[in-house]
């Protein structure tokens, strides 16, 4: 009866072991959530750039989109708004981010700030392109944003950064066309492969990637016996990139293959 006694004792110690630590787990995530308390405008714009300043930077967006949801109509709710979103950014909270700076377009089409915004979305995308080997999508999202604040805002201060930034997500974009054609090449799929290269060409041609595409086309065009088409797509790369090496693979090439195309 002894050890029965000291059994009992023993499980209904683990169960108030247990009660207890629950309990002290849901007093302490009570205590971290801030309770609701009516403040001024500037104590909590104040507040949130102390969190901001000291990098805490998801905590610092909840307290400037807490400005926000208590004086709604004041001249720092918009201020907050930008900075709410600036410190997803900041944070690398790029979802939470690009959706506040969304909502501030669409809610302030008008406001001064909107550039601003359109950059900063441009951003967000741009600093989630992937390797060319992935999809794309960021990096059309980021040519959009850039693309918009060239041309609602081409004398803001960010046009200059924007159209510098597109340059390089349209030279991205065409390596991304050219591995894809490089892809179906290898795989003997010479007209898909053409048509990738032909993109380069058309609409990526001030990129670096435009030697290469032209080279890729007359290699593709003399696999399916267009040596005329090859001839062509060598003239256009010769006339243009006459220095480069992608030319000159493409000559020897022409020369081995329809040397009667040089003449």
């Amino acid at each position: 009866m002894f050890v029965f006694r000291l059994l009992v004792d023993k499980k209904q110690f683990l169960t108030f072991l247990k009660l207890f630590v629950v309990a002290f787990l849901l007093n302490a995530c009570t205590e971290k959530e801030d309770p609701y308390t009516d403040r001024s405008v500037e104590e909590l714009y104040n507040t949130a750039m102390d969190k901001f300043e000291a990098q805490q930077y998801q905590k610092a967006a909840k307290a400037f989109a807490e400005v926000e949801r208590q004086h709604p109509y004041s001249n720092w709710a918009l201020k907050a708004q930008i900075m709410c979103a600036y410190c997803y950014y900041e944070a690398k909270k790029y979802d939470e981010a690009i959706e506040n700076f969304n909502v501030f377009i669409q809610l302030h089409p008008g406001h001064p700030d909107v550039a601003y915004a359109f950059y900063m979305l441009g951003l967000c995308y741009y600093e989630q392109i992937p390797i060319i080997e992935r999809d794309q999508k960021p990096s059309e999202q980021a040519l959009k944003s850039f693309q918009e604040v060239l041309n609602r805002f081409p004398n803001s201060p960010y046009a200059k950064d924007a159209k510098f930034k597109i340059d390089l997500v349209r030279d991205h974009l065409a390596g991304k066309e050219v591995d894809v054609g490089r892809y179906y090449q290898r795989r003997f799929a010479f007209l898909s492969a053409l048509n990738r290269f032909k993109e380069v060409v058309d609409n990526y041609q001030t990129t670096s990637h435009t030697p290469e595409a032209l080279h890729r086309m007359v290699e593709c065009y003399l696999a399916l016996g267009l040596k005329k088409e090859a001839q062509e797509a060598a003239a256009v790369l010769g006339h243009n990139y006459p220095n480069s090496d992608w030319y000159k693979d493409t000559y020897n090439l022409m020369q081995k293959v329809a040397p009667e195309t040089l003449r």
